[in-house]
């Protein structure tokens, strides 16, 4: 069947591109240039031999001008294979773009590409741009780290671009995150998206069918409902005949049988209106003047109960205590205890 001719068998890999592929080597010279941030100059400067060292498997010369502050990458006569160069000027961007160089140095694999995306002029407002672009990392890097999870990429957001790497399947997605997520739709959409078909990719018979049905579907919420009038104009139900003519103001005069009064009785009734008006107007104020010496309501005075006869004192009683007590010394024992006392003495002295 032409089904299985077309499919790719499971595991395959195309095989590599060697000297026998192409002996008499390239004819012209390619070189490529970079340049790289200031602040990138340190760690270039240590990583630089292992650098030259990976180009130099794949015999590319790399040039370092820390003066001018750019990357270089030019082809040698032993360069075999014609697309290292290419490689070697994508390694050099990476490098410029913040991207450590144990992940950089992956590119020059058959089957791992890159791609750097531009998300600097996607967003007009500077702080918009930064809130979104903070939603693309998530809470510490979890977003990030559950995209490179899915996609089999490396993501690196630095500034103005986002640099991913690796294979061509994962790289489409990532852009196509990126992108949204610029656009102001949340990652975590396409996240479950992408869960969703890591799990039916799993299944042999799905493969040929379409997965838009098991895909789920999300609609936004936050659309601000558009504000309705004050005023709603309700549309009257229709009829034929046209409605009454208005009264004029000759009619109205008519009716009130001002029409007929003469010029000077017309413009006394005039100042009499004004005048009553007038007077209305001074009462009024009067009135919101007078209001500030109105006195204040007082509270109703409270009656004091009278205190209860039904306990009497007895003051006859209380002042015999007081009597009693003047009598006695402070310490001093009661007359009866010191009678008894005397006694007791006396009995002492005779049985002596």
């Amino acid at each position: 069947d032409e089904s299985e001719l077309l499919t790719v068998p499971d595991g395959w890999k195309e095989p590599a591109f060697t000297r026998e592929d192409n002996p008499k080597g390239l004819l012209e010279e390619s070189s490529f240039a970079t340049l790289f941030p200031k602040y990138r100059e340190a760690y270039l400067k240590e990583c630089w031999p292992l650098v030259q060292k990976a180009l130099g498997e794949h015999y590319v010369n790399a040039a370092l001008d820390l003066i001018e502050g750019s990357m270089t990458v030019t082809t040698t006569k032993k360069t075999f294979d014609p697309y290292a160069i290419i490689r070697a000027r994508d390694l050099i961007k990476l490098l410029a773009r913040s991207v450590p160089f144990e992940q950089a140095v992956r590119i020059l694999q058959d089957d791992v590409a890159c791609d750097i995306i531009k998300i600097g002029s996607l967003v007009r407002k500077r702080e918009t741009f930064i809130k979104r672009r903070a939603r693309l990392l998530g809470p510490k890097g979890s977003t990030l780290k559950a995209l490179e999870l899915l996609t089999n990429c490396y993501i690196m957001v630095q500034g103005n671009t986002v640099s991913a790497l690796g294979p061509f399947s994962g790289l489409k997605e990532v852009r196509k995150v990126v992108l949204d997520t610029m656009k102001n739709i949340h990652p975590i959409y396409n996240i479950k998206t992408l869960m969703i078909k890591r799990e039916l990719a799993k299944d042999p018979e799905l493969r040929t069918q379409s997965w838009e049905r098991f895909l789920p579907k999300f609609k936004r919420k936050n659309l601000k409902k558009r504000k309705e009038p004050k005023k709603k104009n309700t549309k009257k139900e229709y009829t034929p005949f046209p409605p009454p003519q208005p009264e004029s103001q000759i009619d109205k005069e008519l009716a009130s049988g001002e029409y007929f009064l003469k010029e000077r009785q017309k413009k006394r009734k005039k100042m009499e209106e004004i005048k009553a008006k007038q007077a209305d107007a001074i009462k009024k104020r009067q009135e919101e003047r007078n209001k500030a010496f109105i006195p204040p309501k007082e509270k109703p005075a409270v009656k004091t109960k009278k205190a209860s006869t039904e306990k009497k004192i007895d003051i006859e009683a209380i002042k015999e205590k007081v009597k009693n007590a003047k009598k006695k010394k402070l310490g001093a024992l009661p007359e009866e205890e010191v009678k008894l006392k005397m006694a007791a003495d006396e009995k002492k002295k005779k049985k002596k």
